[in-house]
């Protein structure tokens, strides 16, 4: 599978960076639509969301950077050529809610309100950079048959593209992009749930995509390892209990306290 779109003398346009691009513009514009039904204003959303952005990619830049330092150690410009592939989504996670968190420490909002509206738009995000990983060659499973994939429905010009030196593989992005989509469909049915309270699709999201990462995982062949162990598998399972206990914690709140649907009534200042 080829890459690049495009190249206009040396410079190359490639699917890992437009997709990336379309992941960031979708994610957006759900973003502030639902904000706006919250009553958040429009500019404190786009300063929100345009930090998370860019602090999230460096942090999932530097999360994979550092579990794979063996390979840029020898040629540290190499860590910039993040068109290369090279994003680890926890490491985005976790920069991205703690620019969320100051964020919201500095204009006095709830965290997890925000990040409760930002669910969708981070799991659709999801759903579509996985394609990127698919033009890229990269975050594929272990080997397996035509006849396997063909059983499984996957489409052609997938099979086809993980088709690699005279072996089929598992196309893992698919299936974590697959699973991404359908969270989103599980979360915005939970967001109309109007006894639902503010943190509670946090926790939903964080345990639909841990449940199905700690899976796809198994299957793929480049996993970053700590000892014996795949990084992603062990963030999942922590992620996972983390968020259901305090998704039963929160449900113990009285039927009407602190609900979801309630509007900001909170005037912002820049």
């Amino acid at each position: 599978m080829n890459p690049v779109i495009f190249s206009i003398g040396g410079f190359e346009i490639k699917w890992y960076s437009v997709l990336i691009l379309l992941a960031v513009i979708a994610g957006y514009y759900l973003l502030q639509k639902e904000a706006k039904r919250h009553n958040y204003p429009s500019d404190f959303i786009f300063n929100l969301f345009f930090w998370s952005v860019i602090i999230g990619f460096i942090g999932a830049r530097l999360y994979y950077v550092v579990f794979n330092w063996s390979i840029y150690q020898s040629d540290p410009l190499s860590i910039f050529k993040i068109w290369e592939g090279g994003l680890a989504i926890h490491g985005g996670l976790l920069f991205g809610f703690l620019t969320i968190a100051f964020y919201c420490h500095r204009y006095q909002v709830r965290t997890f309100k925000i990040t409760d509206m930002a669910t969708v738009s981070v799991l659709l995000g999801q759903a579509i950079g996985r394609w990127g990983n698919f033009f890229n060659g990269e975050a594929h499973g272990i080997e397996t048959t035509l006849e396997t994939l063909q059983g499984y429905h996957i489409p052609n010009i997938i099979i086809e593209g993980l088709y690699i030196n005279g072996h089929y593989y598992h196309p893992t992005f698919f299936y974590e992009s697959l699973w991404c989509l359908l969270g989103v469909i599980v979360l915005l049915l939970a967001r109309k749930y109007k006894y639902l309270k503010v943190g509670q699709l946090t926790c939903i999201y964080l345990m639909w995509y841990s449940f199905g990462r700690f899976f796809i995982e198994s299957l793929r062949t480049d996993s970053l390892m700590l000892g014996g162990f795949r990084v992603a598998q062990l963030v999942s399972v922590i992620l996972f209990v983390i968020a259901m206990f305090a998704f039963m914690i929160l449900s113990r709140k009285s039927k009407f306290e602190d609900l979801y649907s309630e509007e900001n009534t909170t005037s912002i200042h820049f």
